[in-house]
């Protein structure tokens, strides 16, 4: 299980160039004119973690498998898009398939880039596009809770919409005020948080701020960048610094030669690194680890997952069957050279059904077929 971001933001900021980058791909068009992506691509990458590379040379794996994230570019979306500007509405349903926002801003100044509302301003641009999806939310709200409202009322006092209600109420509330409903997220009851998703409303997705900057800027970052980063953190938000130009000439290296170009630009690892570690963040996500002769594999679940529903995401029989976990932390496993000498030590434990994984747990699951 990875996660899946849509790649979202005014046109002409980057996105598409940051698409083909992150997926070393040339899936989606990059041109210097709005709507140039008119169908969402998707691509999937490898998550990038070090840690799996030292686990598969303890346990001599023949093969590597990580775990894998999928980006969505969407098309630029521009004022009045919630009215049908632009491309319209047909787009603000592709980013209610996905886990978490990516929203590109434009931080670099370049006249042979036209910018679609005529100046460089990442947060007004930020401003727009929320707006826009604020205004489909709305809509969609005001027109299904009168329904709700209606059954929760009515005669025989609906369960499911007494239930339903109040979540709604709150993000309408939160709506009619000029604030997404993201906002409901913090510190949100776990059966809330089912309501709140089971709306399927666009500004209740995390958002991850990405500050497109010139290359001159990628390792300070610049005003711009500065004033994403206030309005971010005033919102609970993430922000990552990112030259898509950078990432598309990495995109473009081999291996050997990515360290030297991006220590040469002051860089000390790809945006593509920074971007997933921030998303894993965003999403509280962890990674756990099965390895062996085989492979040795990398699994994402969210943090305060269950052992049974860990192994459930390698296969549904091992949650339904699971009796117990072996478990050894990484620092551990790598420490002392692998699982027999970890045993040896008394630092592989036998988890129950109520252990909570933690991440760089490397994990055996017994279970009855």
């Amino acid at each position: 299980m990875g996660f899946k971001c849509g790649i979202v933001g005014l046109p002409n900021v980057g996105k598409s160039t940051l698409f083909n980058a992150l997926t070393r791909t040339a899936a989606a068009q990059a041109a210097n004119y709005p709507f140039c992506t008119i169908e969402p691509n998707t691509g999937e990458v490898a998550v990038p973690d070090p840690r799996l590379k030292k686990i598969s040379e303890i346990t001599r794996s023949k093969e590597i498998i990580p775990t894998r994230i999928s980006f969505v570019d969407i098309a630029g979306l521009v004022r009045g898009a919630s009215r049908g500007e632009g491309l319209g509405n047909q787009f603000l349903a592709n980013i209610r398939e996905v886990d978490a926002i990516v929203h590109v801003l434009r931080c670099f100044e370049d006249d042979d880039i036209t910018h679609v509302e005529g100046r460089i301003d990442p947060v007004a641009d930020a401003d727009t596009v929320e707006t826009e999806l604020m205004l489909s939310d709305l809509e969609s709200l005001e027109r299904r809770i009168v329904q709700t409202r209606k059954r929760a009322q009515g005669k025989d006092k609906d369960k499911e919409s007494l239930t339903v209600l109040p979540m709604m109420e709150k993000a309408l509330e939160l709506l009619q005020a000029g604030k997404p409903v993201r906002l409901l997220l913090q510190g949100i009851a776990a059966e809330d948080l089912r309501i709140l998703k089971g709306l399927n409303l666009l500004t209740s997705h995390p958002v991850l701020y990405v500050c497109n900057v010139a290359e001159a800027d990628a390792a300070t970052g610049n005003e711009h960048t500065r004033a994403v980063e206030k309005m971010a953190a005033a919102q609970g938000a993430g922000t990552v610094v990112i030259s898509a130009a950078i990432e598309a000439e990495v995109a473009q290296l081999p291996d050997d030669e990515e360290r030297e170009f991006l220590a040469s630009m002051g860089l000390d690892e790809p945006g593509l690194d920074k971007l997933i570690r921030a998303g894993y963040e965003l999403l509280h996500l962890i990674t756990y680890f099965t390895a062996g002769p085989k492979e040795t594999r990398a699994w994402t679940i969210e943090r305060g997952t269950k052992a049974p529903q860990a192994a459930g995401v390698i296969h549904t029989d091992f949650e339904r069957g699971f009796i117990r976990a072996q478990t050894i932390a990484y620092d551990d496993f790598v420490a002392l050279g692998g699982e027999v000498a970890a045993k040896e030590a008394g630092k592989a434990r036998d988890e129950g059904k109520e252990y909570v994984v933690q991440d760089g747990d490397v994990m055996l699951f017994k279970f009855n077929t």
